[in-house]
């Protein structure tokens, strides 16, 4: 069973992240940092950010889990305002680990309970960030380090 969801999926580290938001809230462009500008987030080990599909991610279960990939009419595609719908380096698909949910900075608490999002019956842990925040990239990397995914890295 799969299901098409309206979102952008990067894999960072090697763990696939599904950005979620309401149109223009910044997933595009949050994927592109994680791709220009690797990172640490919380861990000692450098994490880069690789494009899975952008706009659209196609989810399917794999076991206990769910891998997410492009539709094939997105594939290697990314839109950068500005610039249109351009041509990237894109992997096939990706095991998800993380969904995150773009969120204006006034409406994330402090210190919020954990949070899940079931997908196909599987529940993923859920954060909320704000996209527009230049460290938005940085707390994407810290979300996948403080719940211990990859192990080894954190």
């Amino acid at each position: 069973m799969d299901i098409t969801l309206h979102g952008t999926c990067v894999s960072v580290g090697g763990l696939g992240v599904l950005i979620i938001g309401p149109p223009a809230s910044g997933k595009s462009s949050l994927a592109l940092r994680l791709m220009d500008e690797p990172g640490y987030g919380i861990a000692t080990g450098l994490m880069r950010g690789e494009l899975v599909s952008d706009d659209q991610v196609v989810v399917r279960q794999n076991g206990n889990g769910l891998i997410a990939s492009a539709p094939p009419n997105l594939a290697g595609k990314l839109e950068i305002r500005g610039l249109g719908i351009v041509a990237v380096a894109a992997l096939p698909d990706v095991s998800l680990a993380l969904v995150v949910a773009l969120k204006p900075h006034a409406e994330i608490e402090r210190m919020p309970r954990p949070q899940s999002q079931a997908i196909l019956g599987v529940l993923l842990p859920l954060v909320e960030i704000d996209g527009r925040s230049p460290s938005a990239p940085a707390r994407l990397r810290a979300a996948i380090n403080a719940f211990n995914m990859p192990k080894g890295m954190a």
